[in-house]
């Protein structure tokens, strides 16, 4: 079975190509077509950004797609980044960019910065419409640390971890992140009701 993974970020497409390795679906991503509509992300909830995702991206192949919509909610920052995580630092950002500015954000609050990652997973088919939700808790470090993982996991520091998701493997964080958690419930659900 071929399941479409709407997003072009390939880190993101590794993580979850992982977590399906353990089933017969074939996972390709938006990467593997030229005329990928881009879909704008103008939702007010990640669940909003990842449900409209997966809606464009199935009118548009007729195949079955997952989607998401992450990010990271500091607490200091009343939400900040929240929906806005990967295009924080303006329509030119980058991860390093985005990085800067939140550190840069955070210079006048007081230590620790508590912050989470969330993220919503969602499923399509001409029948099914299935949407889970999870998070992981930690703080935002004042100096990045590590150069595994994508976006802001340089900066995040698990709960229960003295480690960054920059630094810790990715094994350990294919357990443990807000993203594999979501995309886990999600994949059992779609066991559970015999879709894979």
């Amino acid at each position: 079975m071929k399941i479409l993974f709407a997003t072009k970020n390939k880190g993101k497409y590794k993580e979850v190509k992982n977590i399906f390795s353990d089933t017969d679906i074939e996972l390709i991503s938006l990467n593997d077509f030229d005329n990928a509509i881009d879909v704008v992300e103008d939702g007010s909830t990640f669940e909003e950004n990842a449900l409209k995702k997966a809606v464009e991206i199935y009118s548009q192949f007729k195949l079955p797609v997952i989607s998401d919509d992450s990010g990271l909610i500091v607490e200091q920052l009343k939400g900040a980044p929240g929906i806005h995580s990967s295009r924080y630092s303006g329509d030119d950002a980058t991860d390093k960019k985005n990085n800067i500015k939140l550190l840069d954000e955070l210079k006048s609050f007081p230590e620790p910065h508590c912050a989470k990652f969330v993220c919503t997973a969602v499923y399509i088919d001409s029948k099914n419409n299935i949407i889970t939700n999870d998070e992981i808790n930690g703080q935002i470090i004042s100096q990045p640390r590590g150069t595994n993982g994508f976006g802001y996991d340089p900066l995040f520091l698990p709960e229960g971890f003295n480690k960054t998701s920059g630094e810790i493997s990715p094994d350990i964080k294919n357990k443990i992140s807000h993203r594999a958690k979501a995309f886990n419930k999600l994949k059992q659900i779609m066991v559970d009701n015999n879709i894979i």
